[in-house]
C-alpha cells in the first residue's frame, strides 16, 4: 500500500537510505527531495550536481524527477534522461550492473537526443558498464553535467 497525502495523492514517506533503499517506518535515514518538488532549470542541475557531489544520485533522480514533472514538454525527455542516468548511478553503488547499463543507456539516449551540453553527459553514461566504480561514474557525470 503507497502512502498517500490528506487529498489521496500518492507521497513517499518510508525513510530511504544512502542509497535510496525503503527502511522501515520510524528508521532514520537521508534526507529526501520533498514530493511536491518543483525546481527551475537552474535549481534543477545546482541541487543535482550538489547531490552528486555528495555521493548520493538517487536523491539526484528525485530532484531530476522533480523538473521533469513540471518542464515544459519539449524538455521533459532531457530530465527524464537526467533521471535515468541517475538511477542507474545508483544501482551501480547497489552493485547491480546489469540494471545500472539498461538505465545508462535509456538515460543517455534521451540526454542526447536532446544536444547540446547534454550531448557530453549521454557519451559519458554510454561509456559506463556493469563494472565500472560507482564514485568514478558518479564523478564522470558531474565533471559532464552543465552547470
Amino acid at each position: 500500500m503507497r502512502d498517500r497525502d490528506p487529498e489521496g495523492r500518492p507521497r513517499q514517506a518510508r525513510p530511504r537510505d544512502t542509497f535510496g533503499r525503503p527502511l522501515p517506518y520510524g528508521s532514520p535515514g537521508v534526507p529526501r527531495v520533498p514530493d511536491d518538488y518543483a525546481p527551475t532549470t537552474e535549481q534543477a542541475l545546482a541541487d543535482g550536481r550538489r547531490f552528486l557531489s555528495e555521493g548520493l544520485p538517487f536523491n539526484a533522480h528525485e530532484v531530476f524527477e522533480g523538473r521533469w514533472k513540471c518542464a515544459p514538454e519539449e524538455e521533459r525527455d532531457l530530465w527524464q534522461g537526467l533521471a535515468q542516468i541517475c538511477v542507474g548511478l545508483t544501482h551501480l553503488q547497489r552493485g547491480n550492473g546489469r540494471g545500472a547499463v539498461t538505465l545508462f543507456s535509456r538515460g543517455a539516449a534521451k540526454a542526447q537526443a536532446y544536444g547540446g551540453a547534454y550531448d557530453a553527459v549521454g557519451k559519458a553514461a554510454s561509456d559506463l558498464s556493469q563494472d565500472s566504480d560507482p564514485e568514478q561514474a558518479i564523478a564522470l557525470i558531474l565533471d559532464k553535467l552543465p552547470e
